[in-house]
C-alpha cells in the first residue's frame, strides 16, 4: 500500500469527538468541556452535528425550535480555538431529513424536495426510517449549498461533515426524477456535487462511509454497509474526501478498504469499549503502512448536554436515559487513554 512508514506509536493527526446539538443547550457548559476536558483527553477535533439547529439567515424557515444563534456558535468557535481544537460543523445531506415521517428543517420548508412526498408526515418507524431529499430536484442544491456555506462560515471551518449515512430512500420508483436510475450513480453524483462545491470554497468534505461498503463483502448488515446498491459509488468520486468509518457492534477491516481506495479514513466507534480498542488497533496497524489512516472520531449519539454530564459523572446511572450517554463517555475515556498510551 502507498504511504509513509510509521511506527505504531506515531500520533494520529485526527483525535476527534462527534457530538450532536438538537437545540440550544448549556453553552457555558460546552465551553468548559471544550476548554478543559478535550485538551486533557488529547482531543484535537470536535465535529458538532448542527443540521437545522442554527438560526440561518439565508433560509430562516429551515431552523428548528431552540436553534443556536450566531453568538452561540461564535462562543463555540472561540472555545475551540483557545483549546487548540478544530471545529468541524455537520449538516446532513441527502438522507436523515426526518425522523420517521415527520420532516425536519429542509423538507418542512421545501416539501417539493422530498424523494417520497407521498409518505405522510404521521408515518411511523414501521413505514419509514428517515426521509431523503431528491438529489435531482433542480432547486435543491441552490438552497442546500447556501446552508452549507453559511454554517461553515459561522464556524470559521476549513472542513465540513455532510453526513450521508443510512441513505435508504434513493432512486425511488415513486420519485418522478429518480425512478429507474442507478442508486450508485445517484449517490456518487450527490457526493461529487457536495464535494465540488466545498472544494470551490477551499474546504474539505467529511462523510460517513457506510453507503460505500458492499455488505456482501463485509458482514456489516444493512446499516453499517450497503445492501441497496449504492456501494459502487466508491469508485466514482474524488479521493480527497475524509471517510468516517463507523462500526458499533464489532470492528471490521474496512479502514484498510478505504485507504486502498485512496481516501483518508478515521475509525468511528460509539459505546462499546472493546470494539473501540479493536478499531484503534486496526488503525495503528494501518498507520504503519499508510498516512491515509488519519485517526479516530468517537461518536456519542445522545446530545451534547447529556454527554458532558455523563463525562463529569453527573448522570444517575439508574436513570432511564442515562445508559447511552454514560456508555459513550466511558468509551471515549477508554479510547483516548489508549491513544495516550495509558
Amino acid at each position: 500500500m502507498a504511504g509513509n512508514e510509521r511506527s505504531e506509536q506515531s500520533e494520529f493527526p485526527v483525535r476527534g469527538l462527534h457530538v450532536g446539538v438538537g437545540r440550544k443547550g448549556d453553552v457555558a457548559r460546552w465551553e468548559k468541556f471544550i476548554g478543559e476536558a478535550l485538551p486533557q483527553e488529547g482531543a484535537n477535533l470536535l465535529v458538532v452535528e448542527i443540521n437545522y439547529s442554527y438560526a440561518y439567515e439565508s433560509y430562516p424557515q429551515v431552523a428548528g425550535d431552540g436553534a443556536l444563534a450566531a453568538e452561540d456558535v461564535k462562543r463555540l468557535v472561540t472555545a475551540c480555538r483557545n483549546a487548540g481544537v478544530e471545529l468541524v460543523p455537520q449538516i446532513n445531506a441527502l438522507g436523515h431529513q426526518s425522523w420517521t415521517g415527520r420532516s425536519s428543517g429542509l423538507l418542512r420548508a421545501f416539501p417539493d424536495f422530498d424523494e417520497r412526498p407521498d409518505i405522510p408526515q404521521d408515518a411511523g418507524k414501521e413505514v419509514l426510517y428517515c426521509r431523503s431529499y431528491c438529489p435531482l430536484h433542480p432547486e435543491v442544491h441552490g438552497v442546500f449549498f447556501a446552508l452549507m456555506d453559511e454554517l461553515a462560515d459561522a464556524c470559521e471551518a476549513r472542513q465540513l461533515h455532510v453526513g450521508m449515512d443510512e441513505v435508504f430512500l434513493i432512486a425511488e420508483e415513486k420519485c418522478p426524477r429518480c425512478r429507474g436510475k442507478d442508486p450508485a450513480e445517484l449517490f456518487a453524483g450527490e457526493v461529487s456535487a457536495l464535494r465540488d462545491h466545498l472544494a470551490e470554497q477551499g474546504r474539505t468534505m467529511w462523510m460517513w462511509g457506510d453507503r460505500f461498503i458492499n455488505a456482501a463483502d463485509y458482514p456489516t448488515g444493512l446499516w453499517e454497509g450497503s445492501e441497496n446498491d449504492t456501494w459502487p459509488a466508491v469508485d466514482k468520486v474524488a479521493k480527497d474526501i475524509v471517510i468516517c468509518d463507523w462500526h458499533y457492534e464489532r470492528a471490521f477491516e474496512t479502514p484498510e478498504f478505504f485507504a486502498r481506495k485512496g481516501f483518508g479514513v478515521v475509525a468511528s466507534p460509539w459505546r462499546k469499549e472493546d470494539v473501540a480498542l479493536d478499531e484503534l488497533r486496526i488503525m495503528q496497524r494501518l498507520r504503519q503502512e499508510s498516512d491515509r489512516a488519519l485517526g479516530v472520531l468517537q461518536t456519542t449519539w445522545c446530545g451534547f448536554d447529556s454527554f458532558v454530564r455523563a463525562y463529569y459523572g453527573e448522570l444517575d446511572p439508574e436513570g432511564r436515559r442515562s445508559r447511552g450517554p454514560i456508555e459513550a463517555a466511558h468509551c471515549f475515556k477508554t479510547l483516548f487513554a489508549a491513544l495516550r498510551g495509558e
